[in-house]
């Protein structure tokens, strides 16, 4: 156990301190938009599951290849919150909760949505891009998927999870996470598991420009737990 221990606390120490100290803070609500995104996820669940909101909440946050270019992006950031009909509402709002919940805690509210839009966004104009190649295409997709809803909040969790591992040091996790998403794909290839990829290149691409910009060519160092960027990280404090 002594080894594992110590890889544990390699791997996630310096982010486990850095969200251990805002919620140990008397504050009451340390993850305000966290909170507000998990109740808007349930609220559009149980809005889509009445026979009056269905096609309310398909008009306002439900985004299809077919659609108009601009009506899939205005409908796409409200779609960060709407859970996809064939799966578990609580298993999105679980993923949401505790990645959303992280991020928000180490990088602050705004950069969470910023990072989250991107990797949404990127799915989205994938989805797009995949249908006019078509299905024989090597990144292509038939045009059956034209009609059928993108990915929702998950997208954006899997950009978040890439996002604030890859900026704390947990590599192992970050290649975990990415060898999930191309095993997705191999197992069951479908729309959705494809977004998630354009999502990791998406959220990928904007790692390496954090890190060209501030003259940090390769990962960044290791930081110790309780510190936010510290000694030797390549990169400058994140101020909430």
């Amino acid at each position: 156990m002594g080894s594992l221990a110590r890889w544990a606390r390699a791997e996630w120490g310096p982010l486990y301190g850095t969200v251990r100290g805002p919620l140990l803070r008397p504050r009451p609500r340390a993850m305000p938009m966290t909170a507000v995104a998990v109740a808007l996820t349930a609220l559009l669940q149980f809005v889509q599951n009445r026979p009056w909101g269905f096609r309310l909440v398909q008009n306002l946050g439900a985004v299809r290849a077919e659609d108009p270019l601009w009506l899939g992006l205005l409908r796409t950031p409200l779609s960060l919150f709407v859970p996809a009909l064939d799966l578990p509402v609580w298993g999105a709002l679980a993923q949401i909760l505790f990645v959303f919940g992280i991020a928000e805690l180490c990088l602050g509210w705004w950069r969470t949505l910023v990072i989250a839009y991107l990797a949404t966004l990127a799915g989205t104009l994938y989805a797009r891009l995949g249908i006019t190649l078509g299905a024989h295409a090597p990144f292509g997709l038939p045009w059956t998927d034209a009609q059928v809803v993108d990915t929702g909040p998950s997208a954006a969790v899997v950009g978040l999870a890439v996002f604030v591992a890859w900026r704390y040091g947990a590599y192992a996790t970050t290649g975990a996470v990415t060898v999930a998403m191309v095993a997705e794909v191999l197992l069951k290839e479908n729309l959705a598991g494809k977004e998630h990829l354009a999502a990791l290149m998406a959220v990928g691409a904007l790692c390496l420009a954090v890190a060209v910009r501030h003259g940090s060519y390769g990962l960044p160092q290791r930081r110790p737990p309780g510190s936010r960027a510290g000694p030797g990280s390549g990169l400058p404090p994140i101020q909430s």
